[in-house]
């Protein structure tokens, strides 16, 4: 996949403010950004090490469910202005994050582990996410 000229990294807090509706003020902005995003009509990436700060965040201070973020976070990487070339890895590090009780770091490199890429852990969880990995 060839990417755009121009690609929007997203930050935590746009992502926050959109999913949360939160800030009187900053809320709309997120919202017409990210409703772009989902047109396609705006290019955007989000990196893996900010979906792991939205689940701390909405996990501890919002207590949303596991499930709930899990499905909101995989909604908005599905917007079509989305051009992650690792998309699909984060989609399903979101699923394993939703249906289990494994934090989201493990999860992302469960799903980015292959026979070239092999996970070195003390985790036993790495089994469970069916990771190609080696336990220590």
């Amino acid at each position: 996949m060839k990417l755009p000229e121009k690609v929007y990294l997203i930050d935590t807090n746009v992502i926050l403010r959109y999913l949360l509706g939160d800030h009187a003020e900053l809320s709309p902005k997120a919202e017409a950004f990210m409703l772009n995003v989902s047109k396609g009509a705006r290019p955007a990436e989000i990196l893996d090490v900010v979906i792991v700060e939205c689940i701390y965040v909405i996990e501890k201070y919002y207590q949303i469910p596991k499930s709930e973020i899990s499905t909101k976070l995989s909604g908005i990487l599905n917007f079509s202005g989305i051009v992650n070339p690792d998309r699909s890895e984060i989609l399903e590090a979101l699923q394993k994050y939703g249906n289990t009780n494994i934090d989201i770091v493990d999860c992302i490199l469960a799903a980015k582990s292959s026979p070239e890429k092999v996970v070195v852990s003390f985790d036993k969880d790495m089994k469970k996410l069916i990771a190609v990995s080696e336990i220590l």
